[in-house]
């Protein structure tokens, strides 16, 4: 399992989790149902997006990637998210991988050479690759950025094809001047690709839009940029390989990084009989289900078994921009803030459909906590432990009613159902309709009445209701791994991971039980209102 790796020229931001939770929660299941699994990311280390921001800082490229990249490592435990290795597509292992894949293409035939003419800033004294010069999308007239049409139709653009060119830096208009590239022979892979994508598991948008490319017909690919930074190409002085062809080949070298830590196989993942699964953002189809398949094929690796693309991210009904301010900081916005790890994941799972946009508003995300969360999941959870901790200290005896383990097995079968379509929603639902049903259930039993009359029957009720409590321990954690430790120490039990058949196995009677304290705590109106206006202040100091 991977996940796309994030820039290393800032810190985490909301879009980032639309892809690293829903993985977080794919891994977790697949080994609470007994799947072996190596989670794998990195930092993306290369290209214009770390030198641009190195220039804008005034210091190196090695400064800025070591400064994001120990963010991303000490930052991503905090929200949940746990990778077997977190790697750098600058460690060595990338670079010499690298350059062993383009050698094997070569070999193969699938790699040629050639001069063209490129936009030299004659000010700057440089040609100017990809985010280095903004002009007009050849495909739609949108403002684009030299390697990808960013404000209009997202489609990937070729070195010199965009018009109108300006240098980013200093506004020159460029002069052309002849330079050597490398090409990738990506036509050769169109009938594979037509063969292919259509077998490839994962989510639909991820298929289609790769095979609408495919029929709208492949072109060869520039596979290398005029820059100093990078995985150089061997003797082409100047030349370096483009981000996008080593960035996904840091995949593999970090699978190598944790091979080389506990002796593992990475060949067994990406030469054999293991497979791989891509989770990636919907605005990165292109690069994962064209040139990547390509690149493995040719190269005789394995290609991918699915590549699950998700939706994209807006920020208060906008479309997600750092630069327009419509960015939610997860670090500083939100942790700092003294708010929920888990209730931040809920969201992501169960806002909307995984392919569907997230739309991510405060006023909106405080709803789901104080409704969903404090009001279902949360008052079923401590009604149930603080009645059975005041009435009976311990867990009772009890057996387990056919119509509540039915309600528990219906929420696994609901749960498979959207693990297997990539329905992180349907999981997260899955969660608070059978919290739900727990509330209706202690309701009608009411054994707070029930008790003055038949204390046996009141037992049962409680001992059915912790049972649900476990169930839930079990099956939420994926979704909210520390709400559901805090369940079973509330429960008198020290687990964390289980496995998924434990949400039907027995509790054990007699376990003594602390007094418990609520899961999940109310979003107060005032601080809704002090988030957002954070978020109006930062657009407003954007445009203005």
């Amino acid at each position: 399992m991977t996940c796309a790796l994030p820039y290393a020229n800032g810190p985490c931001h909301i879009a980032h989790l639309r892809t690293y939770v829903p993985a977080d929660i794919f891994v977790r299941f697949l080994r609470k149902m007994g799947q072996e699994v190596v989670f794998i990311c990195g930092s993306d280390t290369h290209g214009t997006p770390i030198t641009v921001k190195a220039e804008e800082d005034g210091v190196t490229s090695k400064e800025i990637i070591n400064k994001y990249h120990g963010h991303f490592v000490e930052f991503f435990p905090k929200i949940g998210v746990n990778f077997t290795n977190y790697g750098s597509t600058d460690h060595p292992l990338n670079h010499a991988r690298t350059v062993q894949i383009a050698e094997a293409l070569m070999e193969n035939d699938y790699i040629y050479a050639k001069s063209l003419k490129l936009p030299y800033c004659p000010t700057c004294d440089r040609f100017l690759p990809d985010r280095y010069q903004r002009g007009t999308c050849p495909h739609c007239g949108a403002s684009a950025r030299g390697d990808e049409c960013d404000q209009g139709c997202g489609r990937y653009l070729e070195p010199g094809e965009l018009m109108d060119p300006r240098c980013s830096v200093c506004g020159t208009k460029p002069e052309m001047r002849e330079t050597r590239h490398l090409f990738l022979r990506l036509t050769a892979f169109e009938d594979f690709l037509r063969e292919y994508l259509p077998q490839m598991d994962g989510t639909d948008i991820a298929r289609n839009y790769a095979l609408q490319w495919v029929e709208k017909g492949l072109r060869d690919w520039n596979i290398t940029r005029n820059m100093d930074w990078g995985v150089r190409v061997p003797g082409e002085p100047g030349l370096v390989y483009y981000v996008w062809f080593d960035a996904p080949i840091g995949y593999i070298a970090s699978t190598e990084e944790w091979a080389e830590r506990t002796g593992g196989d990475w060949e067994y993942y990406w030469k054999g009989a293991g497979s791989f699964i891509h989770f990636i953002g919907g605005d990165i189809v292109y690069h994962h289900c064209l040139f990547w398949p390509s690149m493995l094929k040719g190269a005789g690796y394995d290609v991918p078994y699915a590549v699950a693309a998700s939706g994209m991210v807006k920020v208060e009904s906008k479309v997600f921009s750092k630069s327009r301010g419509y960015v939610i900081w997860v670090e500083e916005d939100y942790l700092e803030k003294g708010l929920d790890s888990d209730a931040l994941r809920y969201y992501i799972a169960s806002y909307t459909g995984f392919t569907r946009d997230l739309d991510f508003t405060w006023q909106a995300y405080g709803d789901k906590v104080n409704k969903e969360l404090v009001g279902s999941l949360g008052n079923f959870l401590y009604r149930a432990l603080l009645f059975a901790q005041r009435n009976y200290k311990e867990i009772p005896e009890g057996e387990v009613e056919p119509e509540v383990r039915a309600e528990v097995e219906k929420t696994i079968e609901s749960m498979r159902q959207g693990l297997d379509n990539f329905e992180f929603k349907k999981v997260a639902d899955a969660v608070l309709a059978l919290s739900a049903y727990g509330n209706r259930y202690l309701q009608a039993k009411e054994p707070w009445n029930l008790g003055k009359t038949d204390p046996e029957a009141a037992k049962n009720t409680i001992h059915n209701c912790l049972w649900l409590t476990k169930a839930l321990a079990v099956l939420m954690e994926p979704v909210m791994p520390g709400k559901a430790e805090a369940i079973w120490k509330q429960l008198g039990d020290a687990r964390k991971e289980t496995p998924l058949a434990e949400a039907l196995e027995p509790l054990k009677a007699g376990t003594p039980l602390e007094k418990p304290s609520p899961l999940f705590e109310q979003i107060p109106d005032e601080l809704i209102s002090e988030l957002s206006d954070m978020v109006a202040e930062r657009i407003a100091k954007a445009s203005g």
